[in-house]
């Protein structure tokens, strides 16, 4: 009896065995396919979520109510004047040497000119000659002319010496003019300041050949500083807000902290054609002298801004068909893209005009493909205690300073 049962137990226990055997495969199976799932569903958030670009907000700045404009400058004398010489010779001697103040006609230099002298002379002695024979040919129609008068010449004869005499005076009055320019001449052997100022140069010195005119060589040069001219180059961004009577300052590199006064007194009115930049000129005292003909310096303009302008970096622009974009975060963290109307170019940043508030999320560096609507995240960044990150600068009320070199 007991191999019997032995026998019938078997197909039971082989059956159990089956059974455990495939309940625990089923739970293998069904274990994978759930995390295979599980993975499947990560893998698609994963992707979902970098299909969602990630950004960063630009720093915007919000106009003050004025902005600094500097820009250099080149000083000049009020008035300057190369001294070349009016006659030719050999310099004789010279009084003033550079840096000398002098007054208006004080004696520069003096002139030989023996060509000169001779043709001085000789003109004083044909002047002696011409005014000899014109009151001998005066005399002589005279008496022509009351020997007419008892018929003992003829009219004819008396009109031939009346003419005679008039060509004779002619004659004289010619000489008389030719020794009054000789003797104009003769005044320019005598090298004059033509007005008060300082002596910026010389160039020449005793026994030097003179040539006379401008084809010649500059002997001195003279320069009135009591006030100076700065000349600056204003670019056409900014042409339109410089106008006669604006005060401006600017500094020199050999006065460290020091800075001068002075005013816009006119403008080309024209454009460069090549800077594309407008000629300035400024005026300023120079009761002490500090300032120099010639000399470099950094002229600043305070110039009006308008508090509704924001500046933003050049790096968030989205150049479309018609114009520029920017990309705006809202809210729901989704995309907007805005037209704005550009300002001036500062380089690295540029101002917008129009189109844009201070308030608004601008994206920096916006992807090109993003468009209106599109979701987007922000990426993470460290901000400091009580301090918002991409946002709008507070209003300005320092003003904004630009260099234009």
């Amino acid at each position: 009896m007991a191999s019997d049962d032995i026998k019938t137990l078997r197909p039971r226990r082989l059956i159990l065995i089956l059974t455990a055997a495939l309940v625990i495969a089923g739970a293998v199976a069904a274990n994978g396919i759930m995390a295979r799932a599980r993975t499947q569903s990560a893998v698609a958030q994963w992707t979902d979520h970098q299909a969602v670009p990630t950004v960063t907000l630009a720093k915007l700045v919000r106009g003050g109510t004025t902005r600094n404009l500097t820009l250099p400058g080149t000083i000049q004398a009020y008035n300057k004047a190369p001294i070349y010489a009016r006659v030719s010779g050999y310099l004789k001697s010279w009084q003033q040497d550079i840096g000398a103040h002098v007054k208006a006609g004080q004696l520069l230099a003096s002139i030989d000119t023996p060509d000169l002298d001779q043709q001085f002379a000789q003109a004083q002695a044909d002047l002696a000659t011409a005014a000899a024979n014109a009151n001998l040919a005066a005399v002589t129609a005279g008496r022509w002319n009351t020997l007419v008068k008892s018929q003992w010449v003829s009219q004819q004869s008396s009109d031939d010496k009346a003419g005679a005499a008039a060509a004779t005076k002619a004659t004289m009055d010619s000489a008389t003019a030719n020794v009054a320019r000789l003797q104009a001449m003769e005044s320019f052997k005598s090298i004059v300041a033509p007005f008060e100022g300082v002596v910026t140069a010389r160039k020449t010195d005793i026994g030097a050949l003179i040539n006379a005119g401008n084809g010649g060589q500059e002997l001195f040069e003279v320069s009135d500083l009591h006030k100076v001219r700065i000349y600056v180059q204003v670019p056409q961004a900014f042409s339109a807000e410089i106008r006669p009577g604006l005060t401006a300052t600017f500094d020199m590199p050999q006065y460290p902290g020091h800075q001068f006064t002075a005013a816009v007194v006119t403008t080309s009115n024209a454009m460069d054609i090549n800077s594309r930049s407008m000629l300035v000129e400024l005026q300023a005292d120079n009761a002490d002298g500090k300032l120099f003909a010639g000399a470099y310096c950094q002229v600043q303009f305070e110039l009006p801004s308008d508090p509704n302008m924001v500046t933003v970096p050049a790096t968030a622009l989205v150049p479309v068909d018609h114009g520029v974009q920017v990309a705006v975060l809202g809210n729901d963290n989704k995309v907007a893209l805005k037209p704005v109307q550009l300002g001036r170019d500062l380089g690295d940043s540029v101002e917008l005009t129009a189109g844009l508030s201070p308030s608004d999320r601008v994206i920096d560096s916006p992807p090109e493909t993003l468009q209106s609507g599109d979701p987007v995240q922000l990426a993470a960044t460290a901000a400091t205690p009580g301090q918002q990150p991409a946002t709008a600068q507070s209003p300005a009320d320092k003003p904004t300073t630009m260099v234009v070199n």
